[in-house]
């Protein structure tokens, strides 16, 4: 149950936070809009936890290692690079429309939107490599999550948290992360003689 209530936290945060996101930059809503970006900026990161946490243990030396290895990395690319949208079309843009300078928000918001593509794109290949080694242990009973995670990063790509869709993207992540940890929790199929898993995580 802890670890259920860990990786679904911050997509939930996210999701209540997008109920209250405004929807266009403008003079009455830039100080809102920097401010919100500010309160979120270490939430994002955290997203990845609904990674992680199924994959907690040292990697094996082989396939599933080198695996595990990329969803990290993964992790690490959107935890950089999902950061940067924030800092750019959120902090900024919110900062220079609310001290009246004309003309900048605009180029922030394409290199935010540039910045916020491209740790989408790290999460999921993070999401990716994360199943296969999920299914690697745990076979199909990881398909439900994977299904709905691998939907949910499909929508991230142009949703942030906006209302409606960023809102029910964030749900889409919540809901997966507690799938999949729900499916690492259970005992692991018998593996082939000589190999042996990493620990396995506690129940959620």
């Amino acid at each position: 149950m802890r670890v259920t209530v860990l990786v679904t936290a911050a997509p939930l945060l996210l999701a209540a936070a997008g109920l209250m996101h405004p929807r266009h930059l403008t003079a009455s809503t830039a100080g809102h809009w920097a401010g919100m970006h500010i309160a979120l900026l270490p939430v994002f990161p955290l997203l990845v936890l609904g990674l992680v946490a199924p994959l907690w243990g040292r990697p094996r030396r082989d396939a599933e290692g080198a695996l595990t290895v990329l969803a990290w990395a993964g992790c690490l690319w959107f935890a950089a690079y999902y950061s940067g949208l924030d800092a750019v079309a959120g902090i900024s843009a919110g900062t220079v429309v609310d001290h009246g300078v004309r003309g900048a928000a605009g180029p922030l918001f394409v290199v935010g939107d540039e910045l916020g593509r491209a740790g989408v794109y790290g999460l999921a290949v993070a999401s990716f490599a994360t199943c296969a080694v999920l299914w690697r242990r745990h076979g199909v009973r990881v398909l439900p999550g994977a299904a709905v995670l691998f939907a949910a990063c499909w929508s991230f790509v142009d949703s942030h948290i906006f209302w409606p869709k960023g809102v029910f993207t964030m749900l889409g992540f919540a809901a997966a992360f507690a799938l999949l940890t729900v499916a690492a929790a259970r005992p692991t199929e018998a593996a082939p003689s000589g190999s042996a898993y990493g620990p396995l995580m506690p129940n959620p």
